[in-house]
């Protein structure tokens, strides 16, 4: 009976999966056909050819958007860990007055959605002469609410008895956040970077408003001018174009998987 239930189980898993990667499988099918075959609804091509491919990379500058949204996705990552790893210790490590409520107010900002901020971020993006640029891309990203949350659970549950012996070695705060809780919050830091990687690179609205030719465009504004571009019968194309945007990111999360489960659920003994 148990192995009856088991096998039943992973039947109802397999046809779970299959339905939810069907999307990414039949774009991937779709990219090698011929137009004519979409349109007479198969499923799987009759030859392979890379010609959509080709095509996709010769009708748009994809390969300088991939590369915008991989310096943007970095950039961004690079500064959600700096600043929310700052912002978690400080939370966690330093005491001082108040800090519990401004903790909580600042968590708070994540009920506030994201578009009800743009356009005060677009005003200061202008003023600052950031229009077009990578920093107008990337800063206002910086400060992730959920980043500093997801990093102050998991310093949490580093002894403070560690903090205590290393100021009686005379380690400055910094020194002990650099050499102390960096290393041992591997898991949490590489989880949130994934994370701000893969929705940076996702993100189609502020790069659209503040950007207005093709010098820091990113891939997902390429992929919609492409869509624009190309008429009714050309969908292997667009199919193809969008199979290059996302196995980048496939590539990420099935590697970077293992970390994402580790870091979520690193701080969840204490806080």
């Amino acid at each position: 009976m148990t192995m009856i239930r088991k096998t039943f189980f992973y039947f109802l898993l397999s046809i779970s999966a299959l339905v939810l990667f069907f999307p990414i499988l039949y774009a991937i099918s779709a990219s090698f056909m011929q137009p004519q075959e979409i349109y007479a609804g198969k499923l799987l091509p009759s030859s392979i050819s890379f010609d959509a491919y080709k095509e996709v990379f010769n009708s748009i500058p994809l390969l300088h958007y991939l590369t915008v949204s991989f310096w943007m996705s970095f950039i961004v990552m690079v500064g959600q860990l700096i600043v929310c790893s700052l912002s978690a210790y400080a939370f966690a490590f330093i005491p001082f007055k108040g800090r519990n409520l401004i903790f909580f107010l600042f968590l708070s900002t994540m009920l506030i959605p994201w578009e009800a901020t743009i356009i005060p971020n677009f005003l200061t993006v202008l003023k600052l002469g950031w229009v077009n640029t990578y920093m107008g891309l990337t800063f206002p990203h910086f400060a992730l609410p959920f980043g500093v949350f997801l990093l102050r659970q998991h310093f949490l549950t580093i002894p403070k008895e560690l903090w205590e012996s290393a100021q009686v070695d005379g380690c400055s705060r910094f020194r002990f956040y650099w050499k102390f809780v960096l290393p041992l919050s591997k898991s949490s830091l590489s989880a949130l970077g994934i994370y701000g990687f893969l929705t940076t690179w996702n993100m189609y609205l502020w790069p659209l408003l503040v950007t207005n030719d093709d010098t820091v465009r990113p891939v997902q504004i390429g992929l919609k001018m492409l869509i624009a571009n190309e008429s009714s019968s050309s969908w292997n194309l667009v199919m193809a174009g969008v199979v290059s945007i996302l196995l980048p990111t496939l590539m990420l999360l099935f590697v970077g998987i293992k970390y994402i489960r580790e870091g979520l659920t690193a701080g969840a003994v204490k806080g």
